[in-house]
């Protein structure tokens, strides 16, 4: 697939981006792509924190993955930045192409260009083909991860 391109995202991205985050059960039930103001103010937030990047890949007909990577300082493990990696998404017409890996393979080597020594993300339980991925590319589940939703 030499086609495809690995590029940061732009804002005229949005659209599609939330598009992608829609394109299964899960995100389906709570995505609103309808709604771009939404994700107008989540974009304007994240460009302007730095080390908190959004990644598209681009074939010619257009945006068919992204994920977000976030670059996190921390005290734990002497003082290690790690890299979180959330938003995963390769457009259902897609998948199976290498396109999640190479994805990956760009933000992790990205994560490591910025010093960090971690990369971890969560996964929702119900996401049983995105665990056989992941673990295919070296994650591990060592934690156990937990969440409040906020309302």
């Amino acid at each position: 697939m030499t086609a495809l391109q690995i590029r940061p995202a732009v804002q005229a991205d949005l659209p599609a981006i939330a598009a992608l985050l829609a394109d299964d059960v899960l995100g389906a039930q709570r995505e609103r792509p309808g709604d771009a103001s939404l994700y107008d103010t989540a974009w304007r937030q994240i460009s302007a924190q730095p080390g908190n990047d959004i990644w598209v890949a681009v074939l010619p007909e257009g945006v068919v993955g992204c994920l977000q990577l976030i670059v996190i300082p921390g005290l734990a493990r002497q003082g290690a930045l790690r890299a979180q990696i959330e938003g995963v998404r390769v457009a259902s017409t897609h998948r199976g192409q290498e396109i999640g890996e190479r994805l990956f393979a760009h933000a992790i080597g990205t994560a490591r260009a910025a010093g960090c020594r971690l990369v971890q993300l969560t996964t929702d339980k119900r996401r049983t083909d995105a665990h056989r991925f992941y673990a295919r590319l070296g994650f591990e589940a060592t934690h156990e991860g937990m969440k409040l939703e906020l309302d």
